[in-house]
């Protein structure tokens, strides 16, 4: 990063001529008018999730001392490993609607490794919860806003939440005149391709996602001093009601892409099931854990992808092996498409690197429509139609009438530089031949330069390449026999790294400058036929978008598929029920040498929420972790940790687990707890699932148990899926007052502890029915810590006078156990008539045993309804 300046302009940006000269025909110069930005930036790590940002500066406002300018980083390879490819490389633009707008949100996101540009547009609340999730789930490298937004003393409420959630996010202000929806509507004409020119007709009436491309477009050409071809990039509009939302603290507490203990540590969501070979595919998986699918149709066709790969073992090898070959398409295809404005070096080794990189990615679609030929799932058969688009072959062969068939991808620096000076097909230039024979023999004079030293001293010397150094000598000798002065002095930049020496010489290092000067040349006049060729197959190369998709998506579905292959997960259904038998948790599994206790669940729209207590360590936060974790895996496709399942649909996904101090808000564990409860209540509809963790213990009991139980009505009144753990056993008695409570509880065992001589806990965690009837187990913890006897004496004593004066005429009456029985068997009637695929007579038997079980359940309760079985 460079020292902060005063804010940089378009138009100061002066294009140097460029020493190779090519002007190509197909770029665009577009007006460099005046640009202003303000940029403020903190380090650009990325180790945790969320990320956060510092306050920034306005747009026009002088630095303050100690704030840095930010470069972004540009040229990526597209052979970065999955790892690297969840570094941050997103540059996202927010604008919000004044006046009666405010609150409709427009947004417009690039990635630089990937030629896709996101759009979004919707109405948030005064939350903005809705901007927040998706900034969070994008994971941006930049932000950019406009100046309004930010001015001191009056900024709003959107940039204040923005700068106070992403304080590590490197953040710009811009002139509002660049969120322009007139220009952002041009800029999506020249540049969307064909395939996705729809993308028109949706967003032609939403100004304020327009008016963010603009802007973001803008941005992108001024930082990347490159130009996208027209016609060359993916613009498509993702609304918000597409996917699940899972907000940032839910992202942190379930631990999806961040073990919250060892940020290093695979022991996630995110962990478990990555078994990817492509960046690609590595960041379809993490997309897709941030917000899973909400359509059931699209999921179940996974999950037929998922059954047919794990029913077929030929052809699930036979595509993880082509899989793996492939690069990252996205990276690879955002290179292509750019336009360098000015012709350097770097730029031309970079456009023939990737073209060698094309060539082998399009040699890659055969072998994988051969893998795909006898598939039988409709999506698996709608990708290889995709492969048989006539255009790869089409772009392969102008390929090959310029480029070598042997020319490809190779691991190591001077393996790659070969591939490049020899990638252009002999006689197609003249000039280049000639250059390539002086280069070989500049090459040929290094090794027999090497060669004749190490005849004339004696020693072992062989020649090796770095891209930093170029040529040198290396040498491996034992240590004993030589030391580094004993080196012949015409040996210069002696290194050693245990008992190999590195080195070079004057005349080495001369020859290395003509080799350098010779590869200049050669990479010039290559650059001048890749250009020509790329001219050629530019309105060909959309299909490769296609091909992204394809690799990243089949990538993923195999990984679900491998996951499944090491647990004995099972395939999900999707019905009005979450009804899970056995299931366990995913990351435990993988934690624990022993698979984790399986326990049964069972939510239904007339039981929506489950009280649920125990003691400490019994299980509980564990337990709703579960819940959470095995109903985004259904959601994303993938098979889940149970011997059956079943989910509803959630449209949110809630949580509030975490107890810390937040320090840097000034929050305190209560004030925490309360600002993520007023968030869930706020947001949650019926679609929800929710889950609460020990809500309260963060003031008195008394004001503890009053929230509680306020909060738990609350969402009793709406049909949201809710798990909430307690200690406070007054909650219990909700279920004598509403009907769709359900009490459960884990279970625990009283041992003989034989060398203390008293009883120890032993943790079954096991889920069962009912209020826990282990009393005082926070005193028996007390007591197994070593806490002394007359204290712990005292405490139950106390306790026990409290615990009488609280709870006196909590018992349910008959009628209320009456009640609950109709209720009960009512439900489940409404959900044998929506969700059954019995046949009439197994459903009839299924029928009459329903009515036996509540009668004989509450023999008390008289004048059940007689005809059940219709």
């Amino acid at each position: 990063m460079h020292t902060g300046k005063t804010p940089v302009h378009l138009g100061e940006k002066v294009l140097q001529g460029s020493s190779f000269g090519n002007k190509r025909s197909y770029a665009i110069h577009r007006a460099a008018s005046s640009f202003p930005v303000g940029t403020s930036s903190s380090s650009a790590r990325d180790t945790t999730y969320p990320h956060t940002f510092r306050t920034p500066l306005s747009a026009g406002n002088p630095q303050r001392s100690g704030h840095k300018s930010w470069t972004p980083q540009v040229g990526y390879s597209a052979t970065s490993s999955a790892v690297s490819a969840h570094a941050p490389s997103v540059i996202v633009a927010v604008v919000e609607g004044r006046g009666l707008a405010r609150g409709e949100i427009g947004m417009a996101s690039i990635d630089l490794k990937s030629p896709q540009i996101m759009l979004s547009q919707f109405a948030d609340n005064t939350t903005y919860a809705k901007v927040i999730t998706k900034l969070q789930v994008l994971s941006p490298l930049e932000i950019i806003m406009s100046n309004t937004a930010c001015v001191v003393g009056n900024s709003t409420k959107l940039f204040t939440l923005i700068t106070e959630n992403f304080k590590n996010v490197n953040f710009t202000t811009v002139q509002r005149k660049y969120f322009n929806e007139t220009k952002g509507l041009e800029y999506i004409e020249q540049l969307c391709i064909a395939e996705f020119s729809s993308v028109l007709m949706e967003v032609q009436s939403r100004y304020y996602c327009l008016a963010a491309a603009a802007a973001l477009l803008k941005y992108v050409e001024f930082i990347q001093n490159s130009v996208y071809a027209p016609k060359s990039l993916k613009i498509y509009f993702q609304g918000s009601e597409q996917t699940a939302m899972i907000d940032s603290s839910s992202a942190q507490n379930l631990e999806l892409l961040v073990n919250n203990q060892d940020y290093r540590s695979n022991h996630t969501l995110f962990g478990v099931l990555n078994y990817t070979k492509t960046a690609g595919g590595s960041r379809r998986l993490r997309s897709n854990i941030l917000e899973p699918l909400v359509d059931v149709e699209t999921i179940s066709m996974r999950l037929d992808c998922v059954q047919e790969l794990l029913q077929d073992e030929e052809l699930f090898f036979g595509l993880q092996s082509v899989i793996s070959r492939f690069l990252d398409t996205e990276q690879l295809l955002s290179v292509l498409v750019q336009i360098p404005k000015q012709d350097t070096v770097n730029a031309a080794e970079s456009k023939i690197t990737n073209l060698i990189y094309l060539k082998h990615t399009l040699e890659l679609v055969e072998p994988l429509k051969v893998t795909l030929k006898n598939c039988s799932t409709p999506l698996l058969r709608a990708y290889y139609g995709s492969l048989e688009d006539h255009r790869f072959g089409l772009i392969l062969d102008k390929i090959k009438t310029v480029i070598n068939d042997d020319a490809r991808y190779m691991k190591g620096c001077l393996n790659m530089r070969t591939q490049k000076c020899y990638a252009v097909r002999s006689n197609i230039s003249e000039f280049l031949d000639i250059a390539r024979r002086t280069y070989t023999e500049i090459v040929d004079d290094i090794a027999g330069m090497i060669a004749q030293l190490a005849e004339k001293y004696s020693l072992p010397l062989r020649t090796s390449f770095s891209s930093s150094r170029g040529f040198f000598i290396q040498m491996t000798t034992d240590c004993a026999a030589l030391s580094s002065d004993q080196l012949p002095s015409e040996f210069i930049k002696i290194s050693k790294v245990k008992n190999s020496y590195s080195f070079t010489s004057a005349d080495l290092i001369k020859m290395n400058e003509r080799c350098q000067e010779s590869l200049r040349e050669i990479y010039h006049m290559t650059y001048m036929i890749v250009c020509k060729l790329l001219s050629e197959i530019y309105e060909h190369i959309h299909c490769l978008y296609k091909l992204s998709d394809t690799v990243s998506m089949l990538d993923m579905l195999l990984s679900f598929a491998h996951a499944c292959t090491l647990s004995d997960y099972v395939r999900p259904e999707f019905t009005d029920t979450l009804a899970i038998k056995q299931g366990w948790h995913p990351i435990l599994e993988k934690i624990s040498a022993e698979k984790p206790v399986a326990n049964n669940t069972y939510i239904t729209e007339g039981s929506n929420v489950l009280i649920i207590t125990g003691p400490n360590m019994s299980g509980k936060s564990t337990y709703l972790k579960q819940i959470a974790l095995c109903q985004i895996m259904a959601q994303i496709g993938s098979y889940v940790p149970a011997e059956y399942a079943s989910f509803r649909i959630a449209a949110q996904i809630f949580t509030r687990i975490s107890t810390d101090d937040d320090i840097e808000t000034n929050s305190s564990t209560f004030m925490k707890e309360m600002k993520e409860i007023a968030y869930i209540l706020h947001n949650a509809n019926d679609k929800s699932l929710i889950l609460i963790d020990e809500l309260g213990r963060g003031t008195n009991t008394e004001e503890g148990i009053g929230i509680s139980y306020a909060v738990c009505e609350h969402l009793l009144s709406i049909k949201a899926f809710t798990l909430f753990t307690t200690h406070f056993l007054e909650l219990c008695h909700l279920d004598a007052l509403y009907l769709n409570v359900e009490n459960m509880h884990f279970e625990v065992q009283h041992v003989k502890n034989t060398s203390r001589n008293k009883d120890a806990i032993l943790y079954t965690y096991k889920l069962s029915r009912g209020l826990t009837e282990e009393k005082n187990y926070g005193l028996k913890a007390a007591e197994a810590s070593s806490l002394p006897s007359s204290i712990v004496l005292d405490a139950r004593d106390i306790t026990t006078q409290i615990t009488r004066q609280i709870l006196q005429n909590q018992r349910s009456s008959p009628e209320m156990d009456r009640q609950r029985a109709v209720y009960h068997l009512a439900t489940r009637l409404v959900q044998a008539a929506r969700n059954s695929q019995l046949e009439p007579d197994r459903l009839r038997t299924y029928l009459s045993n329903l009515k036996k079980k509540y009668a004989g359940d509450f023999p008390r309760a008289v004048g059940l309804p007689e005809k059940t079985e219709e």
